[in-house]
């Protein structure tokens, strides 16, 4: 059973920082593309970033240059290293897994990340 477990999330104040994690279980983690997705209140879930197994790294124009993905494929888990925040990152912070392009996402649970001054 595919499970993805995220932390880091929190309250952080306008040009902070913050640096999400997620765990993954129950799947050859090394062949998946893993990603980084949010969702603002009264929006629709939006891809922030993803990564490829074989590290190539993919973001949306509004986090280019502030956030960074990454993957410990010996470790099962993907970050995302988020700086330079802004009022407008606010949002739950899901993780997802897709084994390819056919192929559906897992999702996690969700992290909350708050932006305010």
């Amino acid at each position: 059973q595919v499970k993805l477990v995220e932390s880091g999330g929190g309250l952080v104040q306008p040009g902070g920082s913050l640096r999400l994690s997620c765990a993954a279980s129950g799947i050859i983690f090394s062949v998946y593309t893993m990603g980084w997705y949010r969702q603002a209140p009264g929006k629709q879930r939006e891809l922030v970033a993803s990564i490829t197994s074989g590290g190539i790294a993919n973001y949306a124009d509004s986090v280019k240059g502030r956030f960074t993905i990454s993957r410990d494929n010996a470790k099962n888990t993907v970050a995302l290293q988020m700086n330079s925040l802004k009022f407008e990152d606010t949002a739950v912070y899901y993780c997802s897994a897709q084994k390819n392009l056919f192929s559906s996402n897992t999702w996690g649970q969700g992290t909350p990340v708050t932006v305010s001054s």
